[in-house]
């Protein structure tokens, strides 16, 4: 029976052997020893932390702004008079969620082979070179030119956003796994609540922000005569250049690589991931309410211009107003759990933190042409989605072998990235044939029944 062995870097190193069938670790139930107020101010004094944290905020929301900058690109470049823009969008978006189907596992398991800082340094600095040649592809190749109907230079712009993407998918497993390499075990809680919220947060106001934020970059570079366009990819880029830069600081304190790694065949290593995941019910559990979290929040992300359509302070272009309430409470969200979430068991937080969701969209269904009631419910939504998602995401570091980390995190973002293209692919479609209410009352119930459901699994035994 193959044997696993967990050893975090940041603490003296205490080596522990379980097979994967073993029962794991209790979940912890007390605070730990140090002052709470304290736990925040640790975190952030840990250098490779904050260079890891600071390198995801630029990384994730370029990600998301990289996507407005396409919109923008094809209404400027490819969309003919009053045609539709949703048939080039959609192209789009298939280019981008294509590799999280196809390379979303397998990017965990080369992760585990690799050098995690290398791996982050290299695809943000890729991601940003392959932005910063749009401009000159988009020249090189045209508009007129045509392949099969399609242009040419769009084709060009899917092939961008197809690499982008594939190299996000190593990108994020890597990240993942280095977390627990950097920080020690007793701040991993606060060092996920930034992590995770980041993460939630990247969603949502990577999309609020990108639009005025390239108009703003076009503005600069047309002021300093380099164009009207360039700015924007220029913005973008930099995002990328600058979380490489930021993340080439970062000391991971990794050893050499496994050496029988590479004699290994990829698939048998994918497959010792899906059998741990089969063989621990508080992991899988974990993975599938963050799965489901993430699926509502991008749900959230499109329902927001309509909801700001019906509130009558607000146009629909201002839905950001409505996404930084979540936002917000997000922030607040991750404060509490971070510093005092080790009160509680993992599954007690996010059984609460669920209900909390649920009824923060009951409300919301109820209210959704009133401005205050719509924010406060937002707001509460994005507080009890950080307390779901900070413990369940530090309960599978925790709980994960260590030379096992990066296929679970693999696995875990391959879930998460295709079941984010159905929300924000079928939200805005279910709205239109059944109205915003009966929507939001769906996602209540999914965050409740889930909820509940995924508590008692993860406390089933192992």
């Amino acid at each position: 029976m193959t044997e696993w062995t967990e050893n975090t870097v940041a603490e003296p190193p205490v080596m522990s052997e379980r097979s994967p069938a073993s029962p794991a670790p209790e979940e912890p139930t007390s605070p730990p020893v140090e002052e709470e107020s304290g736990r925040y101010r640790d975190v952030l004094k840990n250098r490779n932390f904050l260079a890891l944290w600071s390198g995801q905020v630029f990384s994730q929301l370029s990600d998301k702004i990289f996507l407005v900058l396409l919109v923008a690109l094809i209404a400027a470049h490819f969309q003919a008079g009053r045609e539709s823009i949703s048939g080039w969008v959609s192209a789009v978006m298939v280019a981008f969620t294509i590799p999280a189907v196809l390379f979303g596992s397998l990017a965990g398991v080369y992760v585990d082979r690799w050098s995690k800082k290398w791996v982050m340094v290299g695809t943000n600095l890729v991601r940003g070179l392959l932005v910063l040649a749009v401009p000159s592809v988009l020249w090189l190749f045209g508009e007129d030119a045509a392949i099969a109907g399609w242009p040419m230079g769009f084709l060009a712009l899917l092939a961008i956003t197809f690499t982008v993407s594939t190299l996000t998918q190593f990108f994020a497993p890597a990240e993942q796994t280095a977390i627990p390499l950097i920080v020690k075990k007793r701040y991993l809680l606060p060092a996920n609540s930034l992590y995770t919220t980041t993460m939630m947060a990247s969603v949502i106001i990577g999309f609020a922000i990108g639009e005025p934020l390239l108009d703003l970059a076009n503005r600069v570079s047309e002021w300093l005569s380099f164009g009207p366009e360039l700015g924007s990819e220029v913005f973008v880029a930099g995002g990328y250049l600058l979380a490489g830069a930021i993340l080439f600081a970062m000391v991971t304190g990794e050893g050499d690589r496994d050496s029988t790694a590479g004699d290994r065949h990829i698939w048998a290593d994918l497959k010792e991931g899906l059998q741990y995941l089969r063989q621990t019910n508080r992991v899988r559990a974990a993975i599938i309410q963050l799965v489901i979290l993430f699926s509502i929040f991008a749900a959230l992300a499109v329902l927001a211009v309509r909801l700001a359509e019906l509130i009558p302070q607000l146009e629909a272009e201002e839905f950001g107003i409505l996404l930084a309430s979540a936002g917000i409470g997000m922030g607040l969200g991750a404060l509490v759990v971070g510093k005092w979430g080790d009160r509680l068991p993992r599954s007690v937080c996010s059984g609460l933190g669920s209900l909390g969701m649920a009824a923060a969209l009951t409300v919301l269904a109820l209210v959704p042409e009133q401005l205050w009631p719509s924010l406060f419910a937002i707001g509460v939504l994005g507080f009890s989605g950080a307390v779901v998602g900070v413990p369940m995401q530090t309960l599978i570091q925790e709980q994960t072998p260590a030379d096992l980390r990066g296929k679970v995190f693999g696995l875990q973002n391959n879930a998460i990235n295709i079941a984010l293209s159905l929300p924000l692919a079928l939200a805005g479609l279910a709205e239109a044939k059944f109205g915003l209410a009966p929507v939001l009352w769906s996602l209540a119930a999914i965050s409740g029944v889930s909820g509940t459901l995924l508590g008692l699994l993860s406390n089933r035994s192992q």
